[in-house]
């Protein structure tokens, strides 16, 4: 479970609850996160997730529950159900016994539904779907009333439960509440309750041939399991009037309170679940868990880190203004985990050779690095040192500004954990590109200053002849547009795609040590990057590490040098 303490941010959904216990209203608050199992959690579930059981973590004898809001299995899927609980478990939350399915209380809804028919508050309609939508009328049309409004109670009872007994084909009936057609909110004209759908459900079977819709479904649920504060996003706001009219005519056990809050919006992000479809069916992404979606499953693939997510959804808060949040933001709190918890290692991801012609041919020294330099209780780690070593290219120029405090001709640099070098000789090919630097070293300066000079500039390197070849993965933004639906032109989301959101490099040096690298294991590439082993492709005998997020200052650099590299 997660550490209460990164959920006390105040907010106006903590003070109601705060207020409640206080009163004895509700002294054990019950919460719920209700997913359709039609689709992967994205990152603004999380927001939902945190809210919801951070409360219930947060409040003694406080409980939270995950229910399956499983009313349409024309699009629900095992697969679904299964993604949507692991997910949840891997952001830190646990429901214990505490799950459940809409389609539990088929039965019972089933029978509030009868009791709204004897009450006269609901009627069995023969209009088409189209016809509903005209009957509707619009925000300043009122609605017109359906023709079998005023069918008698009997005769609604007789055609609901045949329609339930599967007598009628799909869309031939559907029961509908009996509120208002006038009135302002379109939610409350006569809205559908059950529809006719022939359907096998992945809990029930065969055994309905109809099922309830949203809005009749949640609050019901709600009241049967007792859940005390029923939070969702704002764009239910209009339907709380529809949530109160079924809870007071149903008289269920009890009459939860539904509490809306502003919903994620992150930038270069789109979350809707038809977006994130078209970005998988079009090829555009690998699946639901590639590195750019931005579902929990593509966040935990990418690096993304529980800890670090949770603290993102902290910094956002809880309240009713709409607002959109930087990515940057939630780049540094993955970040500032990823610096405790990523262990160190050096990778060369454009590598320059190095010869070191001071240094024996065949000698091999195991030099040592600390695994984190702030954390000496996770010991050291091994480094071959080798006459041939690998530098990153732009560490090297022939030419430097007055700041440039790397490798230069004729100068020195010393490389991170090893030896001071200076540059003595390059070497060109025929195009006149740097192929290859000759080099010495000062046997003096390993971890020390050399004496009597000061040499400041440190740079990362891997042994030529010691060490793992790696896939490296480069992920950027997948959008080009911090709102990838504000296209000045009109055009599709799918016109922002940025071209250089994966730069894959292929069979980079690394450290030797990472010949060992265990799935999902953090490290950070020192100098370059926070990377992750991918869970999906990396084995022992093939490392794939994908790029979660740049270090602090070297966002610039990185693409500068990706682009390059696409130029060579």
């Amino acid at each position: 479970m997660s550490n209460n303490s990164e959920h006390k941010a105040a907010d106006f959904i903590r003070a109601i609850v705060a207020e409640d216990r206080a009163s004895g209203k509700h002294p054990h608050p019950v919460t719920r996160f209700p997913p359709e199992p039609n689709g992967y959690l994205h990152i603004g579930h999380a927001k939902s997730i945190c809210l919801n059981f951070g409360i219930a973590e947060e409040n003694p004898g406080g409980v939270c529950h995950l229910r399956f809001d499983d009313t349409n299995p024309a699009k629900e899927e095992q697969e679904y159900i299964d993604a949507i609980q692991r997910d949840v478990r891997w952001l830190g939350f646990d429901w214990g016994d505490k799950r459940f399915f809409a389609s539990d209380y088929f039965e019972q809804l089933y029978q509030f539904a009868e009791t709204l028919i004897k009450k006269g508050k609901a009627y069995v309609c023969s209009l088409s779907a189209e016809e509903v939508r005209d009957y509707r009328g619009t925000l300043t049309r009122p609605g017109r009333e359906s023709p079998f409004r005023n069918r008698t109670v009997e005769e609604n009872l007789d055609l609901f439960r045949r329609m339930r007994a599967g007598e009628f084909p799909d869309g031939t009936h559907t029961l509908r509440a009996k509120i208002d057609m006038a009135s302002p909110n379109l939610n409350m004209r006569d809205p559908t309750l059950y529809r006719i759908l022939r359907t096998r459900h992945h809990q029930t079977g065969d055994a309905w041939s109809i099922y309830p819709l949203y809005d009749f479904t949640h609050c019901l649920s709600d009241a049967l399991e007792g859940i005390t504060h029923s939070l969702c996003t704002l764009e239910f706001e209009d339907h709380r009037p529809l949530y109160d009219w079924v809870l007071d005519l149903s008289d269920p056990p009890c009459h939860p309170r539904q509490i809306e809050f502003s919903r994620l919006s992150l930038e270069y992000t789109v979350v809707s679940k038809r977006k994130l479809i078209q970005l998988v069916e079009s090829g555009a992404v690998t699946g639901w868990d590639d590195p750019r979606m931005p579902t929990i499953s593509g966040l935990r693939r990418r690096g993304y880190t529980p800890r670090g997510i949770r603290d993102f959804c902290r910094r956002v808060g809880i309240t009713k203004a709409p607002n959109n949040v930087e990515l940057a933001l939630l780049e540094n709190c993955v970040r500032e985990d990823l610096e405790q918890a990523a262990d160190r290692a050096m990778a060369v991801l454009d590598p320059l050779k190095v010869v070191i012609e001071t240094w024996p041919e065949d000698q091999v020294e195991e030099l040592t690095a600390p695994v984190h330099p702030a954390l000496p209780e996770r010991g050291v780690r091994t480094l071959p040192f080798t006459r041939e070593i690998y530098i990153e290219r732009d560490d090297f120029r022939l030419e430097a500004p007055k700041k440039f405090k790397r490798l230069t001709a004729g100068g020195e640099v010393r490389l991170r954990n090893a030896y001071v070098i200076r540059c003595k000789e390059v070497i060109r090919d025929e195009r006149g590109e740097v192929v290859e630097l000759r080099c010495s070293h000062d046997a003096m300066t390993l971890n020390a200053q050399p004496e009597g000079r000061k040499v400041s500039g440190v740079i990362h390197w891997v042994s030529a002849t010691r060490h793992a070849r790696a896939e490296v993965r480069l992920y950027d933004k997948l959008f080009t547009r911090p709102d990838p639906d504000d296209d000045p032109e009109g055009g599709s989301f799918m016109n922002c795609l940025n071209p250089q959101s994966l730069v894959v490099l292929q069979d980079r040096p690394v450290e030797e040590g990472l010949a060992a690298a265990t799935a999902e294991r953090h490290y950070q590439f020192e100098r370059v990057g926070y990377f992750i082993a991918d869970h999906g492709d990396s084995t022992p005998g093939r490392l794939v590490f994908n790029r979660t997020v740049t270090l602090r200052d070297s966002w610039a650099k990185l693409q500068a040098r990706e682009q390059e590299g696409e130029g060579r």
